[in-house]
């Protein structure tokens, strides 16, 4: 069978490089006569595994050495508790809610504290991103949180808020390793892999040193500090093994094509062929305002869920996967995340210029 072109917003594509590599290397890796996933976690050939990872990707975000780089487990929404129970050292930490993650995480930190709502989208059902050059910024908050861009509604801050001196806190989850970044305008920014790096159920924290201290909410489990898993090297336990060698390859795939620089080039290409088409479509609409658009997840409908439906069948007979919007917001979405070929763009355009053609 061959391969199908893979819109998924998570668990997602990878580069197919990659899956070859990790397929040849499944029974017996480098001579060792096993598999990553059978090989235990504190031998010198997995620890050369993660040290690798860890320095590819320090070198494809440029991260200074005063930030650490944590290889956690699960998922970005137990964050949402971890990052009030280390950081929020006064208690108070002000949130920018821009879509269902962003709330999530608001409303798990009035748990430890006082979080305060500066900014919200929700007004417009989070199709844009709020103002945020001059919040009402909490003068004792902690870290003023984001969640950088948007899977379900399909949008980015390409702009990072004026946090008025406070530490900034970034789930980037969805566009991770999507374009260049400056590290250094950022307290911590942390994501799931799935949708841009590698498999479900590793998590990537990157985090300045000076935020992990003993001083957590009492009662944080040992698990849930980070001052556990940057003290062991991400290695206090078992760690999610086989998931961080793919993300290992992954990051050596980048490196390879010319990094962040060159794969924010292709994102940006490949976004403007489906949202060039999007524009000028009599059938179709995008969802989100043009200047907040996201580079990675492009929602759209065609204000019909009759048709919407019609559509998401036909796309999925001709191969084009995984097309079905969040089932919170309904519609389309296509999610073109690094791996998926500019090619993968073109043939689903293609498919909507016909069925644009048979359906109007």
């Amino acid at each position: 069978m061959s391969r199908i072109y893979n819109f998924s917003a998570g668990p997602a594509v990878l580069p197919e490089s990659v899956l070859q590599e990790a397929a040849d290397e499944m029974l017996d890796y480098r001579g060792t006569g096993m598999s990553v996933m059978e090989m235990s976690h504190r031998s010198k050939t997995y620890q050369a595994i993660l040290d690798e990872a860890e320095a590819d990707i320090r070198q494809l975000m440029g991260i200074p050495n005063n930030y650490k780089v944590l290889f956690l487990q699960g998922g970005a929404s137990q964050q949402f508790a971890m990052i009030p129970m280390n950081l929020m050292k006064n208690r108070v930490a002000d949130y920018i809610v821009t879509g269902q993650w962003a709330k999530k995480a608001w409303q798990e930190a009035k748990m430890y504290g006082t979080a305060n709502a500066v900014a919200s989208s929700a007004d417009g059902n989070f199709s844009y991103i709020p103002d945020c050059s001059d919040l009402p910024i909490t003068e004792n908050a902690d870290y003023v949180y984001i969640c950088e861009n948007n899977t379900i509604y399909g949008t980015k801050f390409h702009t990072l808020p004026n946090t008025k001196g406070k530490n900034l806190v970034a789930d980037v989850s969805s566009c991770f390793l999507s374009e260049p970044v400056d590290v250094t305008k950022y307290a911590m920014l942390y994501g799931g892999v799935q949708k841009n790096i590698g498999p479900a159920g590793v998590v990537i924290a990157i985090l300045r040193e000076d935020l992990i201290t003993e001083d957590v909410y009492p009662g944080t489990p040992t698990m849930l500090r980070y001052k556990t898993h940057a003290d062991n090297g991400s290695m206090y336990n078992t760690p999610p093994a086989y998931g961080i060698y793919i993300c290992g390859k992954v990051f050596k795939w980048l490196l390879s094509i010319g990094g962040l620089e060159e794969i924010g080039r292709r994102n940006r290409e490949k976004a403007s062929i489906l949202y060039d088409f999007l524009d000028s479509s009599k059938l179709f609409q995008g969802t989100v305002v043009k200047k907040d658009r996201s580079l990675m997840n492009v929602p759209f409908v065609t204000g019909n869920p009759e048709m919407d439906e019609k559509f998401i069948k036909a796309s999925q007979e001709a191969g084009l996967a995984n097309l079905r919007g969040h089932r919170t917001v309904g519609g389309m979405r296509a999610s073109i995340y690094n791996a998926m070929p500019k090619a993968g763009v073109e043939a689903l355009v293609a498919f909507m210029e016909k069925f644009e053609k048979e359906n109007r």
